[in-house]
């Protein structure tokens, strides 16, 4: 039985994610990891502090557990990266080569490390975004994750590595608080509404980006891991989409099952950021090698969200 690390499990992605691999590995072959002391999300798995910026305290906890599969997700996303774009290169690159290196010397099955829309900029077709295209990524982030994709695929080709990547859209989820994306609106959105406050969104109300419900997520990255290695043909990182809506779409969705819900719109900083991402994403490339297809629409994630969210309220408070 394969010992999977994930790295960075108290996050958004992550918390979700170590719960998925569980089901399909043995909550005690799925190893919890963050920089940061461990969260109820993660409660009754093995916990492991770590920094992925140690390469040496990295490979001795992948060690100590015979870890065969590594979930890399620690990551400055694209908002708190502009506000440090050093720091966040350091991070994002430093963090993912380390991995890398490690799954070569030891001959890691398999490992993971999720790409972002991020990598698409200004000249990038926006509309059904092809899986091969211009990428001219204008945030630290995208330009971080853009570099990791080449050097996934250098790892694959010049080593044998089998490392595997999504380029997430808008991840929307209600079980963890936003974790510093741009697309974090379409996430706080919901606890305003149920909060009974108003709302005031950080993008304009006609910005499209392509979304992504979190089980959706989580199915997607977990049926590409399971994927036979010949039907993995894109070893830079894979398109995969579900969903597209504008901040005005969202809001009306939750009207629907709170007609007393206000929005207003006051785009700042990141309203740039948003502009230059795709409105809708081409994934055909992904549903042909390994059968991805999502589940949610944008009226079934809100439905989802609206009846689940209040019990998990308290907590966040």
């Amino acid at each position: 039985m394969d010992k999977v690390l994930v790295i960075g499990a108290c996050g958004q992605l992550g918390s979700e994610l170590t719960h998925g691999l569980s089901k399909v590995f043995g909550q005690d072959n799925v190893i919890a990891s963050d920089i940061s002391n461990p969260n109820s999300a993660v409660e009754g798995f093995q916990f492991e502090r770590l920094d992925v910026m140690d390469a040496e305290g990295t490979a001795e906890i992948i060690d100590k557990h015979g870890i065969t599969q590594v979930y890399h997700l620690a990551a400055i996303l694209s908002a708190k990266g502009e506000e440090n774009p050093q720091w966040a290169w350091n991070l994002n690159m430093t963090g993912l080569l380390n991995i890398l290196e490690i799954a070569k010397e030891k001959n890691l099955r398999k490992v993971y490390w999720p790409s972002s829309i991020a990598v698409f900029g200004p000249s990038t077709p926006v509309d059904n975004t092809p899986q091969h295209t211009v990428m001219d990524p204008n945030t630290v982030y995208g330009i971080s994750k853009q570099a990791g994709e080449r050097w996934c695929e250098y790892y694959f080709e010049k080593y044998g590595v089998d490392v595997r990547s999504i380029r997430y859209p808008g991840l929307i989820g209600y079980k963890s608080l936003p974790g510093g994306g741009t697309t974090d609106y379409a996430v706080d959105i919901y606890h305003k509404a149920l909060a009974g406050e108003h709302f005031e969104c950080f993008l304009s109300e006609d910005t499209y980006l392509p979304m992504m419900y979190m089980p959706d997520a989580i199915k997607a990255t977990i049926d590409l891991m399971e994927a036979p290695a010949e039907n993995v043909k894109v070893r830079s990182s894979y398109n995969v989409s579900a969903i597209s809506f504008s901040p005005s779409e969202i809001a009306a969705s939750i009207q629907k099952h709170l007609p007393e819900f206000s929005i207003s719109y006051h785009p700042d900083f990141r309203q740039p950021i948003a502009d230059s991402w795709p409105n809708s994403i081409d994934d055909s490339v992904a549903r042909n090698d390994w059968g991805w297809k999502e589940a949610y629409d944008l009226e079934a994630m809100t439905t989802d969200i609206l009846k689940n969210l209040p019990e998990l309220i308290p907590s966040f408070q």
